[in-house]
């Protein structure tokens, strides 16, 4: 099993145990995690049989990460932190229920686009406890580098803040009491407005699939 969690860049006990030498190298009762820039595929099941029930702040940005795998995260019952910022994450997936003591969650520079925000949002509604979110790079935020900048929706913001009544700030900017009574009043015409925005995302993803068919 240790092999082909090798293979597959899923984090192992090896790793856990170099990881957790500040802990004297007990690794069932870690409470804090770092694994940057690991080349970490996803996070697989190892980490939460291990530390499930203590591990609290979980760090794995800059890896290459491509699904929050809610058999995965399942296992963990304390995390109040996780940050997957500068990953390859195109949806935001939780177990059912959610994960009830996560305060803070960040995606930044990830791919989450319009055609799966719903249901991202969707998913982290059951974390109760989430209280800071960023999404900030992401395609449905817009994203700005050198020289060239892609507009994301304009709507997106409000959309969040009228989804998950717990979260305090979005994108490291506070959410004032008048902004989420706007947000949640706009909430049905929002909505109505993503689900056509996602459709024409996922036209547009057709088409280009089809280009590529067509010139290969």
């Amino acid at each position: 099993q240790e092999e082909s969690s090798t293979m597959t860049r899923q984090i192992t006990l090896d790793l856990l145990r170099k990881r957790s030498e500040h802990n004297e190298g007990l690794v069932s009762s870690l409470e804090e995690l770092a694994l940057h820039q690991e080349d970490l595929q996803c996070i697989g099941p190892i980490l939460g049989r291990t530390c499930g029930k203590t591990l609290r702040i979980l760090l794995l940005q800059n890896n290459v990460i491509e699904r929050m795998d809610p058999s995965h995260l399942k296992l963990f019952r304390s995390l109040e932190y996780v940050n997957l910022a500068l990953n390859n994450i195109s949806k935001i997936q939780m177990p059912r229920g959610g994960l009830e003591w996560l305060r803070k969650l960040d995606l930044t520079l990830n791919f989450i686009g319009l055609d799966s925000l719903e249901e991202s949002i969707d998913n982290l509604a059951p974390c109760r406890s989430l209280e800071e979110l960023f999404l900030l790079g992401n395609p449905c935020m817009g994203i700005e580098g050198k020289g060239d900048k892609k507009a994301g929706w304009t709507g997106c913001r409000a959309y969040i803040i009228a989804r998950l009544p717990t979260l305090k700030s979005l994108d490291g900017t506070e959410i004032k009491r008048s902004e989420r009574l706007i947000a949640v009043r706009q909430l049905p015409a929002l909505t109505s407005e993503l689900h056509s925005l996602a459709e024409e995302c996922r036209r547009k993803d057709l088409e280009k699939r089809d280009d590529t068919s067509r010139a290969s």
